[in-house]
């Protein structure tokens, strides 16, 4: 008599045998909120590992500073009076200011993730892979740290070009910086891509440098990209269509366009502003989840 009492109440009680369900769901969506947390703890910890790195090198920070300015300064002098622009761009050292905001951008971001295979053959990296942490997070690390650095260092040159009264300060100084924001980690996560199949450094300076000088000076950093015609070379048409196929052309247009408002020419091909921002978004995109599915696949070798 008692049982079926009990057995009675406890039918009539639905939340009690809900309770088991409840419990079960609230400690995944804990067990979910915990793996994000450990994620993001990992992505920024790498992403600080890079920033003290680069900061303990005295010699490699002295460097990234000096060089581009060294570069900006004997290029824009020494081609001032071959170069002839727009009413922009008049002198050649005005036109190159863009180019070299992309060359500080790609060569740091890019050269920065050579500490994936400094990691490696260290065994930090093999010690952080074997670990309870999701390979994305480490892709993430390693581009938020690389693209932390040549952004700094980017923003630290406009700042000098105002300085010196080349730029001037407003809003699109700041649409600038979050620009310069997404060419940077659009060209880090390319650099992981490059940099997490191999095994030396040798080998990564000879395919960057394979690489990269020709994306740079390809981009309309060194000179406008002409408008082709019937009867023009097959050289020039060929030369056209590579300029325009190539990323960095719309990062180098966009900051262009940033800094001076440069119209759209009739003597060379520009793309938009509106062009060149979501060229760089599909570009960033695209190189950021090939960095995280090469780090996600397994090498050869590799612990599980």
């Amino acid at each position: 008599m008692q049982r079926s009492v009990m057995i009675s109440e406890q039918s009539q009680s639905p939340g009690i045998a809900q309770f088991p369900a409840r419990v079960q769901a609230d400690q995944s969506a804990h067990a979910s909120r915990q793996v994000v947390i450990h994620s993001a703890q990992v992505v920024f910890m790498l992403a600080w590992r890079e920033w003290v790195r680069f900061f303990r090198q005295p010699f490699r920070v002295v460097a990234a500073l000096v060089q581009p300015i060294l570069f900006w300064i004997l290029f824009g002098t020494g081609m001032h009076s071959s170069f002839r622009g727009d009413s922009q761009s008049a002198d050649f050292m005005t036109y190159f200011m863009p180019g070299t905001v992309a060359m500080i951008l790609l060569f740091t971001s890019i050269f920065s993730t050579i500490t994936i295979i400094e990691d490696r053959r260290e065994g930090f990296l093999q010690s952080v892979l074997v670990a309870a942490t999701p390979r994305w997070a480490i892709a993430f690390g390693k581009t938020i740290g690389s693209a932390a650095i040549a952004w700094v260092q980017a923003l630290v040159y406009v700042l000098i070009a105002i300085g010196l009264g080349y730029l001037n300060f407003g809003v699109d100084t700041f649409l600038l910086a979050g620009f310069m924001a997404l060419v940077a980690i659009a060209v880090s996560s390319l650099g992981v891509c490059c940099a997490w199949p191999m095994n030396s450094t040798q080998e990564f300076h000879s395919i960057m440098n394979l690489v990269l000088m020709p994306m740079w000076l390809l981009s309309g950093a060194f000179f406008p990209i002409p408008v082709i015609g019937y009867g023009d070379p097959y050289g020039q048409v060929a030369l056209h269509w590579v300029m325009r196929c190539n990323p960095m052309t719309y990062a180098v247009s966009g900051f262009r366009q940033l800094m001076f408002h440069v119209d759209v020419q009739d003597r060379y091909w520009v793309p938009s502003l509106m062009t060149s921002v979501w060229v760089t978004i599909a570009f960033a995109v695209t190189s950021t989840a090939a960095a995280v599915w090469l780090v996600n696949r397994k090498q050869r070798g590799e612990l599980s």
